[in-house]
């Protein structure tokens, strides 16, 4: 049973998850401005909320019907019998808790020095990402199934994500932030519309119309390549608005990561080629980010 969980928890996802905590944390460091408690309590909510993200969508998919013997991806673990719906959904409680436990010692630690409002706003943010982490697939009207899957993505793994654990760091905010913020948005957002590109067709029979159904298949891949591209872009323009030395351009050394990417998604043919590259850029986005924070200490 317990190698039947771990599947479940989806271990692969956790280097995207943490992107956004690691160069938030690096900025600040940057500054320096670090709280190794902040950090550590960043990392576990994130890993709680990323594993409840996860179980929430094998148990909102199977109850939808997008799991099923089409599905071309790993496995669920409900919809292949390995974990009861009632057994997952005890789960998905325990990690809310476990979720909003750390979490609010993570606002406590960030926002203990400061006015209570920052902190009751943190709260609420919190609030906010365990209720998207549960709304993806699971509940009345997921939003998963309208389309908006990315849009919360490049939110919450993007610019909550990076400025906000910055902000937890160093009590300041800077609109320059927007930029790496973005370029980590604008990855995570790649791997989910790489996700969605593998399982297009079987999505679409079930009626889950994310945004690659919406845009189909060639588009889909012209999207994909505004995806990485603006990443870049935006990571290019933060370094060049505070150039001091040329390790800041590490960064680019994932480039090459990116471009064997677009070459793959502009040529496949089987959508299930396509599922070795999700881990490929999701451990890629950790690596930009741990480059870009890197560079600029």
């Amino acid at each position: 049973m317990l190698k039947h969980w771990i599947k479940a928890f989806r271990l692969r996802t956790l280097p995207l998850a943490l992107s956004c905590i690691v160069l938030g944390s690096a900025l600040a460091k940057s500054e320096d401005h670090f709280n190794t408690s902040v950090f550590i309590l960043a990392i576990s909510t994130t890993i709680f909320l990323q594993i409840l993200s996860n179980l929430s969508n094998d148990y909102g998919d199977s109850v939808h019907g997008a799991d099923n013997a089409e599905r071309v991806g790993p496995a669920r673990a409900v919809q292949s019998g390995a974990i009861t719906a009632q057994q997952m959904k005890k789960a998905m409680i325990v990690f809310i808790v476990l979720s909003l436990f750390s979490g609010i010692a993570l606002v406590y630690e960030g926002t203990k020095d400061i006015d209570l409002s920052y902190g009751l706003l943190f709260i609420l943010l919190g609030i906010a990402a365990i209720t998207a982490a549960i709304k993806y697939t699971a509940g009345k009207n997921p939003y998963g199934y309208r389309g908006f899957g990315d849009l919360f993505v490049f939110i919450f793994f993007g610019i909550v994500g990076v400025i906000g654990t910055y902000y937890l760091h160093h009590h300041e905010l800077k609109s320059t932030l927007l930029l790496p913020a973005a370029a980590v948005g604008f990855l995570s957002a790649a791997v989910l519309n790489l996700n969605n590109m593998r399982d297009r067709i079987p999505d679409e029979k079930a009626g889950k119309r994310t945004l690659v159904v919406h845009l189909g298949k060639e588009k889909a891949k012209y999207y994909h390549l505004f995806l990485l591209s603006a990443a870049n872009i935006c990571a290019l323009t933060f370094v060049f608005s505070k150039y001091e030395n040329p390790k800041q351009f590490l960064f680019l050394l994932v480039i090459p990561v990116h471009l064997l990417n677009l070459k793959k998604v502009f040529s496949y043919n089987d959508p299930a080629s396509l599922d070795p590259e999700l881990k490929k850029i999701a451990l890629s986005t950790l690596l930009f980010s741990i480059l870009l924070g890197a560079g600029n200490i």
